[in-house]
């Protein structure tokens, strides 16, 4: 009932920059938090940015100051702004959303997840 589709990753050197961007589709009632996770090899997945319906937005540490979570929520698509990427940010990167969808006569929540797109920063 619901699909996230991530786009966006790819090979880029040191201090370069990377758009991701992530559609929401389904039956799709309303969208609250949304998010970007991220998982190395060999490491678990961590949480990298998140944005409430409202613009509200929270990162990690380590991104801070490089990275810029937004979202439209006309079109149901998250972006993440990848600014002086380094060798340490490689990895799949997952988008997540919080959605309430329709299922019927009624409306359910899920916790959705993409399928990852493939984030990789050459030295």
């Amino acid at each position: 009932q619901v699909q996230l589709v991530e786009s966006g990753g790819g090979l880029v050197q040191a201090g370069g920059s990377l758009r991701l961007s992530c559609v929401v589709s389904g039956s799709i009632f309303s969208i609250n938090a949304m998010g970007w996770y991220r998982q190395a090899p060999g490491k678990q997945r961590e949480l990298v940015a998140t944005i409430t319906r409202d613009g509200s937005t929270n990162y990690a540490d380590s991104v801070k100051g490089r990275f810029t979570i937004s979202r439209d929520n006309v079109k149901n698509t998250v972006y993440l702004q990848m600014n002086s990427l380094k060798p340490e940010d490689t990895a799949v990167y997952y988008c997540n959303a919080d959605v309430r969808y329709y299922d019927r006569d009624y409306i359910r929540p899920a916790d959705s997840w993409g399928q990852g797109t493939q984030v990789t920063v050459s030295s």
